[in-house]
């Protein structure tokens, strides 16, 4: 029988080597036709007395097998099987389990197995790339397991980061072969881990050469005609110990519970559904045991939170970085040299990730040394990747020889892209603007880092305003994932289809938003950090509200975020407000905060050494005590629930705004910019996804509620209020 997913060629030895090699696919999944042909060549080969043993590997340079397409299961139930019964969809979950025990037993019920009765045929996975997920439960179900002998290969269970749990056994055959604490380790934090490291925690057992995997596993299959899993041999045990009666399994079930709820703030029911995968399968037979698997897995595959995390951190993150928003029509770019002008912290990060992109970098500034110091960025960078083994210093001076730091202006004549961080002012990138356009050749699109400055006006500096277009990264740029893309009033399609390929040779997300001062985020994250300072003013404990925050699940608390940003920016960001709005903000709390803590106390931020947090040198950074003296604390202190409530909604109104008013024009795209940008809560899948979970009208009613307590600040948007009058969705308008 031929199948269009694998190969299989049967040597003469009756070993069948299985090659899977999904046609028109970069990398090898589980998607639905290879969940059928590889269920159906399981039932072949327990059947076929001919075919003594097996050895399974991949026809792809990418990897052995990534894991489930997430894009079947993105629309909830088991592979969106949203009409079926409860039996259905349990049994459309159980699949991938029932065909991988089938695979371990040869069949064969685990009574005869463990009473020596019967014996399945040899499996040995010859895995030649990363196997996560579903991937490594497949190579979990061999009988041996031989990698290649490459540090760079991934071995992991990432579900817990979209939501869901190992579903094909990983929750079982993990803590039977490394022992509940490395299982832990891997499946709570979805790590992935490399060849050499998963050896030394009993997962696999050989790691060789890659010329030389599946010779290896033929060798072993051969060598082993009957073989049964450890898990169904009398006898067994787990590594460490585990069960209700084992003192080290007990402690470990208790400890890892308080930790994960501490590290989650009960954010995430996978990892609890994990670690009770963990405890309640360790009590009862394996096949009872991947059934209770498979019944947490449908119940988090049928959340709306799962639901919100695969579609946003998966499907429309893989969409976006594809190029989902680029004109049609317009041709590839070929961006081999970019033109980074400014050397400050933003260019200096920028000549980084283009560097690493492989493009060559004319790194400009005023002064060689500012330029040279924007490319000792990248040294740092490098130096610190080699001493960690995460690069090698061949490769990091290759990435070094590729940045050339200048100040002449011709340089820049052959470049392929410009982009330009200088300083935040209007005049000083009017003339850069200039200066660039004089040398660059004709067809070269200019691209600007602003962060605040609307494109359309920066765009008047220019001779070709429908080549001119905003780039707008986070600082750090070599950490930050996302990149807003800002087309002005007369941009045209080339310029924003050359800007989301370059944004592709980086790899960064990108999103495509409305030119507006603050464009998305800086719409959305003042609001959010100034929420928390009126809370300072009004005598709200700082640890309050940094702690609600957190357990909301941002990455750090909007007081820290305030200090990263500094004070400083805050403080010129408001006067310039004030000055454009002609509004006077003597009177504002926030203002008056931002003027004691700049003018006053010299506490402008992180950059200073101390803000809302001091930062001692060689120490740990922690809450100024000195805040009190300032800001005295109110006699009755607001509920952790109150204060979680606000700075939720502090974000969830700015940009349900934004969405409203066309900034950003679809609810992935704030979800994304969400997530990516500002670190909102990626349990919710994102701002838009929330609102959508907790309904519009749930969402409306509160924010009018928060509105006449606080005020108009709150207001939720009149488009927002007539969706919900209609029952409208946000997920579902935009379908």
């Amino acid at each position: 029988m031929s199948y269009e997913t694998f190969n299989v060629d049967v040597d003469s030895d009756g070993v069948a080597l299985v090659t899977i090699d999904l046609p028109g696919k970069s990398m090898n999944v589980w998607n639905a036709e290879l969940m059928k042909e590889f269920s159906q060549w399981v039932d072949s080969f327990c059947a076929d007395d001919g075919i003594k043993g097996a050895v399974i590997t991949s026809g792809k340079s990418s990897g052995f097998l990534a894991g489930a397409d997430l894009n079947m299961l993105g629309g909830g139930g088991a592979g969106g099987m949203v009409s079926a019964s409860g039996k259905e969809k349990f049994e459309a979950a159980f699949a991938l389990n029932a065909m991988l025990r089938k695979l371990e037993t040869g069949g064969h019920p685990a009574k005869a197995l463990l009473n020596g009765q019967a014996h399945a045929k040899p499996v040995a996975a010859a895995v030649n790339g990363l196997a996560l997920g579903g991937g490594l439960e497949l190579v979990l179900a061999c009988h041996h397991r031989v990698v290649a002998d490459n540090p760079k290969i991934q071995l992991g269970v990432p579900e817990v980061q979209v939501g869901l749990l190992p579903g094909g056994g990983g929750t079982q055959r993990l803590p039977r072969l490394a022992g509940l604490q490395n299982a832990a380790m891997l499946a709570t934090q979805g790590r992935p881990i490399d060849p050499n490291t998963a050896k030394g925690q009993g997962i696999i057992q050989d790691v060789v050469p890659a010329d030389d995997v599946v010779a290896k596993a033929k060798e072993w299959v051969k060598a082993n005609p009957k073989v049964t899993q450890p898990w169904d041999k009398k006898g067994f045990k787990y590594p460490g110990g585990a069960g209700p009666m084992n003192p080290g399994a007990v402690q470990f079930h208790v400890a890892s519970n308080a930790m994960a709820q501490r590290e989650t703030s009960h954010n995430y029911p996978a990892v609890q559904y994990i670690l009770s995968c963990f405890y309640e399968g360790s009590v009862v037979p394996f096949d009872t045991a991947i059934r209770i698997e498979s019944k947490y897995f449908l119940k988090l595959l049928s959340s709306a939170q799962t639901r919100n995390m695969i579609r946003t951190l998966f499907i429309n993150k893989q969409a976006a970085e594809k190029g989902e928003q680029r004109p049609e029509g317009v041709p590839p770019t070929e961006i081999k040299k970019v033109g980074v002008l400014g050397a400050g912290m933003m260019g200096a990060g920028i000549a980084y990730v283009t560097a690493k992109g492989g493009m060559q970098v004319v790194l400009l500034d005023r002064d060689i040394e500012y330029a040279k110091k924007g490319k000792a960025y990248s040294q740092g960078i490098v130096e610190k990747g080699v001493s960690r083994g995460k690069v090698t210093k061949e490769k990091g001076d290759e990435l070094l020889a590729r940045i050339t730091p200048t100040t002449d202006y011709n340089d820049l004549k052959d470049v392929d892209l410009i982009i330009e961080a200088v300083f935040e002012d209007p005049d000083v990138k009017a003339d850069v603007i200039k200066r660039t356009e004089a040398v660059i050749g004709q067809d070269v699109i200019f691209a600007s880092n602003t962060s605040t400055l609307p494109i359309t006006g920066l765009a008047k500096h220019s001779e070709r305003p429908d080549q001119f277009i905003g780039i707008h990264f986070f600082s750090p740029v070599d950490k930050m994932p996302l990149v807003e893309i800002i087309p002005g009033e007369q941009s045209g399609d080339r310029s924003l289809a050359t800007a989301l390929d370059y944004v592709g040779k980086i790899k960064k997300t990108p999103i495509v938003v409305k030119d507006t001062r603050g464009f998305y985020t800086n719409r959305v994250v003042p609001p959010y950090i100034n929420e928390s300072m009126l809370l300072v003013t009004e005598g709200v404990k700082a640890a309050l509200i940094e702690n609600a925050a957190k357990s909301l699940g941002m990455p750090v608390g909007p007081l820290a975020l305030c200090d990263e940003t500094s004070q400083e920016l805050g403080l010129r960001i408001a006067k310039a407000t004030a000055k454009e709005t002609g509004q006077d903000p003597t009177n504002e709390p926030v203002y008056q905060l931002l003027l004691k803590f700049v003018e006053d106390l010299g506490r402008k931020g992180r950059k200073s050494g101390g803000g809302f947090y001091d930062y001692p040198e060689g120490g740990k950074k922690h809450l100024w005590p000195g805040l009190t003296e300032y800001f005295p604390l109110a006699d009755e202190q607001p509920s952790l629930e109150d204060v979680k409530e606000r700075l939720l909604y502090a974000q969830l109104i700015p940009a349900a705004h934004c969405f409203a008013e066309g900034i950003v024009s679809d609810p992935q795209s704030a979800d994304l910019g969400a997530i990516f940008g500002w670190g909102f809560a990626p349990w919710t899948g994102g701002p838009m996804s929330h609102i959508d979970t907790i309904g519009v009208d749930e969402f409306v009613r509160k924010a009018e509620s928060l509105a006449q307590k606080y005020g108009p600040r709150f207001n939720p948007p009149n488009h927002f209020r007539e969706m919900a009058k209609t029952g409208e969705t946000l997920y579902k308008s935009a379908a």
